[in-house]
C-alpha cells in the first residue's frame, strides 16, 4: 500500500519517546502535521535531518503560516528514542513504530522489508487528515529542508 498526495492519511497510534500514545487524529481540525518517517535513531543521515528540523522548527512553522505538528517516526524502540532525544534535545515527539515493526511505515508505503527500516518518507497532512505533500527517499538519501519550507508555506 502506498499513500498518495490527496489520500485520506491513515491513522495510527504509536508511543512518543515519554510513553505517552500519540494519535495522528487528534491533530484533526486543529494543526497540519509534517510525518517523517527515518531509519533509525542515532545514524548520521538521521540525525543531522531530525537536528536540520529541530534546528530549523521555528523557521518551518512561522513560514507555514499555519500551526504545524513535527512527528518523526522510526521502527526503534521508545526507549532509543528517548536516549536519543535527550542527546540531541528534540523538543518534538519521537514516535515508536517498533511492534508491530514497522507496521505504520508498511501502511504508508515506506517500510524497507529487506532491511526492516522506514525510508525516509514525509508526508505533509493538513488540519482535514489529507495528505497535501510527500517525498520518499532512498535509506541513504537525505531530504532537502528547503522543500518542506516551500510545501509548508503552500498549506
Amino acid at each position: 500500500m502506498s499513500v498518495n498526495v490527496g489520500d485520506a492519511a491513515p491513522d495510527f497510534e504509536l508511543k512518543d519517546q515519554h510513553g505517552a500514545p500519540v494519535r495522528l487524529s487528534d491533530f484533526r481540525g486543529g494543526r497540519n502535521v509534517l510525518l517523517v518517517f527515518y531509519p533509525l535513531a542515532f545514524s548520521g543521515v538521521c540525525t543531522g535531518e531530525l537536528c536540520a528540523l529541530r534546528d530549523e522548527l521555528s523557521g518551518l512553522v512561522a513560514g507555514a503560516g499555519a500551526d504545524v505538528q513535527v512527528l518523526a517516526v522510526s521502527v526503534d524502540s521508545m526507549f532509543t528514542l528517548r536516549a536519543w532525544s535527550d542527546q540531541e534535545g528534540f523538543r518534538f515527539p519521537l514516535l515508536a513504530d517498533f511492534w508491530p515493526h514497522g507496521g505504520t511505515a508498511q501502511r504508508y508505503g515506506v517500510f524497507d522489508e529487506a532491511k526492516g527500516v522506514a525510508l525516509r518518507g514525509t508526508f505533509i497532512i493538513d488540519t482535514e487528515g489529507v495528505v497535501r505533500w510527500k517525498v520518499v527517499n532512498a535509506i541513504p538519501d537525505a531530504r532537502d529542508i528547503d522543500e518542506y519550507r516551500k510545501a509548508l508555506a503552500g498549506l
